[in-house]
């Protein structure tokens, strides 16, 4: 049996406690059939027998056929039962049963998954993660300045919305069916022009609601979002990148073209307490995963808040980073993964975490060329085994790639990344017992 049972053979998927059933519905109807033969038996053969004179080899063709077709349709018509009884129950659902059953009697008793970070790297992780467990917290950075988040946080004073809408999608039930609708930009008039419908409707949620948080509540019922998106802190704070010689600059944005190597990053304001919910699922968890993600301006700003770094440090789950595939222009320029881990231990002991999972397919030479334009390479994997951190290293093949904006980037591929975690997470292996 795969990591993630599809269509019918979800039914035979270790948790689902459907085996058990059909097996007592095949033991009844043996029952049933024995009693009745017993008082039936002799009278009906010699019935059948006089009815269909048949050779031995006809006989046992027919009775094989017979079988067969009596399993068959039994099996058939205990599915179609349970699809009608479940149609009856909820007629809007869309999902096949096997889908909603499996939801119900594995995702929902799997791992509970705290996925750290922001930007595409963390939606990309969602996307995997929804097909092994349901019980999810993504939690978001919210110093994002650019783009139409920072034009609705400098308008009217909101916390970015992008990163949230963008994770929101991805725990969808139904991605596809909302991704164009909530990722649609306005043309005009030009006070709306370049947002996107998602960004506005979170705003205006968080206005009707009264909180960010209750508009990442409202907006995770519209979609059925499988798992929690929770913002890191919903305090208004900005990053503040400090570099050699003293020098600050101020807002995510920025940071990326300034063009030099951080020294030290901080929030604008102070204290930054952590949202509540935050720390209760860091504490909570099974697994905690930071990464992938742009290491100064996506995983850094959580670790930034009151309490997060050492919430994460402190608690007993299991720990993984995920490295990121390319370094970033104008942030990460030159890092090797050493490099990488060493700039984030900076933020939160590295070696307090478990797991390291690392890329080890090689993208090729056309998307390389496209990248080395930009000034950005591979992430060079300079760690040896054992390392200073005391991590065990993951390296597998996690290569994947999209289409932005017309053009295909490399990203992380969400399935291979997912079944790489469920195969080597120990939270996982714990979960995987029988019937």
């Amino acid at each position: 049996m795969t990591w993630r049972p599809r269509g019918v053979l979800r039914w035979l998927y270790p948790g689902m406690r459907v085996k058990r059933w059909l097996g007592m519905a095949f033991l009844s109807m043996a029952l049933i059939t024995l009693a009745l033969l017993y008082a039936f038996g002799i009278d009906l053969m010699r019935f059948l027998y006089r009815s269909l004179p048949l050779t031995q080899s006809a006989r046992y063709g027919l009775t094989g056929a017979a079988l067969i077709f009596g399993v068959a349709a039994f099996l058939f018509s205990i599915l179609r039962l349970v699809r009608s009884v479940a149609i009856g129950v909820a007629p809007a659902a869309q999902d096949k049963v096997t889908s909603t059953v499996f939801r119900a009697r594995v995702l929902e008793r799997a791992p509970r998954v705290v996925a750290i970070g922001g930007g595409t790297g963390l939606s990309t992780v969602l996307r995997g993660l929804k097909q092994i467990t349901a019980n999810i917290t993504a939690v978001v950075t919210m110093t994002d300045d650019g783009g139409s988040s920072g034009r609705l946080r400098d308008e009217i004073d909101v916390l970015p919305p992008g990163d949230v809408r963008n994770c929101l999608l991805a725990l969808a039930e139904d991605e596809t069916r909302f991704a164009d609708y909530f990722q649609h930009r306005f043309n005009a008039p030009p006070e709306i022009a370049g947002h996107s419908l998602g960004n506005l409707v979170l705003v205006g949620l968080a206005e009707a609601t009264g909180g960010f948080d209750r508009a990442i509540e409202a907006m995770s019922h519209f979609l059925n979002v499988r798992g929690r998106v929770l913002p890191a802190t919903l305090t208004k704070a900005r990053l503040v990148a400090e570099y050699a010689g003293g020098e600050t600059v101020e807002g995510e944005s920025r940071i990326g073209t300034h063009g030099r190597r951080v020294e030290r990053l901080s929030l604008s304001t102070s204290p930054v307490p952590a949202y509540e919910r935050v720390l209760a699922a860091i504490a909570e968890a099974d697994l905690i995963l930071l990464g992938p993600g742009s290491l100064f301006t996506s995983l850094v700003p959580n670790l930034l808040v009151d309490s997060i770094a050492q919430a994460i440090e402190s608690s007993p789950a299991e720990k993984a980073i995920i490295a990121n595939l390319m370094t970033q222009p104008g942030e990460t320029d030159g890092f090797r993964l050493s490099d990488h881990l060493r700039a984030l231990d900076h933020y939160v002991r590295v070696a307090e975490f478990d797991l390291l999972f690392v890329n080890s397919a090689r993208p090729t030479a056309g998307l390389l060329d496209g990248y080395r334009s930009e000034a950005s390479v591979p992430v060079e994997d300079d760690l040896p085994s054992p390392n200073v951190y005391g991590l065990t290293i993951v390296r597998d093949d996690l290569l994947g790639v999209a289409a932005v904006g017309g053009k295909t980037t490399l990203k992380h591929d969400p399935d291979k990344l997912a079944r790489a975690i469920h195969r080597h997470a120990r939270a996982f292996s714990r979960r995987s017992g029988g019937d």
